[in-house]
C-alpha cells in the first residue's frame, strides 16, 4: 500500500514538474516573441516601395495592409466607390463647371489609391499635372531620382509633368516606406508639401506667440486702471496638443523667419504626434500653385481653421474655378480631416489618428498597430472601448448621433446654397453683372464652408462642435447672398 502511494506522489511530482516546466519554457518562448517584432529576411531601403517585400520582414502588419481592399460600410459612410452625384443630385449644379461636376464617388481603401485615380473621369476630362502623385502613390523614390537626389527639387518636377507622363513613372499606392524609416521602422514624414505645410503652420504659432507676448508687455506698462484682463492674460497655446510645435514657437518667436531653423517632425515631434502627421501627410486641404510648377501646397500659414485657409485662399486672389451658373469664382475643399481633427476634443485629449483608425492589437505575444486601416465604428472594441467604458451598441448610436446631426445640418447648408445658386441666376437676368459681385463673393464664402464639412470623411465626428459652427456660418452666408441678390 506505501509503495502505490509512493509511486503516485513520485507520478504526481513528476507531472506536476514536467507542467511547471512547459508553463516556463512557454512565458519564454513568448517573451522572446514579444522581444523580436520582426525576422529580418531580406533588406530594406528608402528604394523599396512593393509592400510585398516589407511584408517578409513584417507579415502581420502586411496582412493588414492588404485587407485595405475590403469594402464595409457604416451607416453614413464607408469605402465603396460609390457615386456621390447620383446619390445627391445637388452636387451636380454645386460643382457646375469644375470635373467634381462629372465624377464624384467614394473613397476607397489605401490600396485603391492609384487605382481608383487611374478610373475617375477628372484625370480625362481636366489634363491633370502630375501633383496628383503626392498623396496616391508612393512617388519618393521617384521625387529624389528626377531631382538628381534632392527630394524637394523633384517634387517641384514632377508637379510640373503631365499627369498621363508622371503617372508612367509610379507603380504603388501609398505603401510601408512612405511612413517608416526603413532602417529603423520608426514613423517618418516623407511628403514634402506636409513638410513645407507643417513647416508654415510652425512659423504661424511662433509669430501668434511674439504677438501676444507683446501685446501683454504693452498693457503692462498701462496704469492698473487702464489695463485689459484679456490683454493681460497674453499667449495661450494655440496647438496644446502638439506639444512640439508650441516648443518651437517658444524658442524661435523672438527670432526673424529667415533665420529661423526649420521645423522638423522627423526629429522634433513626439511619436504621439507622428502618429497623426503620417496621416496627415494626404488627408488634408492642398491645393496646386500654378504659379509655382503647380506644387501641392497646405494652406496652413494662417492656421487650421476653415475661415484661416480661406483668407489665405484670399490674400492670393486664389481659385479652383468659376462656376458655371454664376459666375463665383470658388473654392473646391480637398479631404481636411488633419485640419477638422485638430478642432475636436480628441485631438486635444491627445488622441491621435492610429489610436482610433490602427488601434493595437495582438497576435500571439505580439503587440501591434492594425494595418487594415478602416473606420473606428467597424472596429469599436479595440478602437473605443481602451478609452470609452461603455458598451459597443452605446458607442455607435452616440456616434451615428453626431454624424445624423451633422447629416442633418449639411442637407440644410446643400438647399440654402442652391437657393442661392438660384437666386443669383435669377438676378442676372435683370441686373448689371458689377451689382452681384458681393452675392458671388457670398457664394464662394458660403460653399467653401459647406464644401470643407462634407468633403471631409468623419461627416463632422472629428470635432463636432466646429463642423455645426462651419455649417451655422454656410447657411448665414448662402441667406444673406440671397438678400444681396434680390435687393433692389
Amino acid at each position: 500500500m506505501k509503495k502505490l502511494l509512493y509511486l503516485t506522489v513520485v507520478v504526481v511530482v513528476a507531472a506536476l514538474t514536467v507542467g511547471v516546466l512547459a508553463l516556463l519554457f512557454n512565458i519564454r518562448d513568448r517573451q522572446q516573441e514579444a522581444k523580436e517584432h520582426f525576422v529580418k529576411l531580406v533588406e530594406l531601403d528608402d528604394d523599396t516601395i512593393d509592400p510585398a517585400v516589407w511584408g517578409r520582414n513584417f507579415p502581420r502588419q502586411y496582412d493588414g495592409y492588404l485587407r485595405t481592399v475590403d469594402m464595409e460600410r457604416t451607416k453614413h459612410g464607408g469605402n465603396e466607390a460609390i457615386d456621390k452625384l447620383e446619390a445627391d443630385p445637388r452636387l451636380v449644379r454645386l460643382y457646375a463647371g469644375y470635373a467634381f461636376s462629372k465624377d464624384f464617388r467614394e473613397r476607397r481603401g489605401h490600396a485603391y489609391m492609384l487605382q481608383d485615380q487611374d478610373a475617375t473621369k477628372r484625370v480625362v476630362i481636366v489634363n491633370q499635372p502630375g501633383s496628383c502623385l503626392h498623396c496616391h502613390s508612393s512617388v519618393i523614390p521617384v521625387y529624389r531620382k528626377a531631382g538628381d537626389g534632392d527630394v524637394m527639387a523633384g517634387f517641384r518636377k514632377i508637379c510640373g509633368m503631365d499627369w498621363k507622363d508622371a503617372r508612367k513613372l509610379v507603380d504603388h499606392p501609398v505603401s510601408c516606406v512612405d511612413c517608416h524609416d526603413p532602417q529603423t521602422v520608426q514613423l517618418r514624414v516623407t511628403r514634402p508639401a506636409f513638410l513645407n505645410g507643417i513647416q508654415a503652420l510652425a512659423d504661424h504659432v511662433a509669430d501668434a506667440r511674439l504677438a501676444k507676448d507683446q501685446e501683454q508687455r504693452e498693457e503692462q506698462k498701462k496704469p492698473v486702471a487702464d489695463q485689459d484682463a484679456e490683454r493681460l492674460k497674453g499667449y495661450r497655446e494655440l496647438m496644446p496638443h502638439l506639444t512640439s510645435l508650441e516648443q518651437y514657437a517658444k524658442a524661435n518667436a523672438g527670432t526673424p523667419r529667415n533665420k529661423r531653423v526649420r521645423y522638423d517632425p522627423n526629429t522634433q515631434a513626439t511619436r504621439q504626434e507622428l502618429r497623426s502627421f503620417v496621416c496627415g501627410q494626404c488627408h488634408v486641404e492642398y491645393y496646386f500653385k500654378k504659379s509655382d510648377n503647380n506644387i501641392v501646397v497646405y494652406p496652413w500659414a494662417n492656421g487650421l481653421k476653415v475661415e484661416q485657409i480661406e483668407n489665405y485662399y484670399d490674400a492670393s486672389s486664389f481659385y479652383d474655378w468659376p462656376h458655371k451658373e454664376t459666375g463665383g469664382k470658388m473654392l473646391k475643399a480637398q479631404h481636411p480631416e488633419f485640419e477638422l481633427w485638430n478642432q475636436g476634443i480628441h485631438a486635444r485629449s491627445g488622441v491621435a489618428c492610429a489610436d482610433c483608425h490602427m488601434p493595437y492589437k495582438r497576435e500571439g505575444a505580439v503587440k501591434i498597430s492594425d494595418h487594415h486601416v478602416r473606420s473606428p465604428l467597424l472596429n469599436i472594441a479595440r478602437a473605443c472601448q481602451t478609452c470609452h467604458r461603455y458598451s459597443e451598441s452605446e458607442l455607435l448610436h452616440r456616434a451615428e448621433a453626431i454624424q445624423g446631426r451633422t447629416k442633418s445640418l449639411l442637407d440644410r447648408a446643400e438647399n440654402a446654397v442652391i437657393d442661392l445658386i438660384d437666386a443669383i441666376q435669377t438676378a442676372q437676368k435683370g441686373k448689371p453683372t458689377a451689382n452681384l459681385d458681393e452675392a458671388r463673393r457670398l457664394h464662394r464664402t458660403a460653399q467653401w464652408r459647406l464644401d470643407f464639412v462634407m468633403s471631409e470623411n468623419s461627416l463632422g465626428f472629428h470635432a463636432p462642435q466646429e463642423s455645426a459652427r462651419i455649417l451655422a456660418e454656410a447657411i448665414d452666408f448662402a441667406r444673406q447672398g440671397q438678400l444681396k441678390a434680390v435687393a433692389p
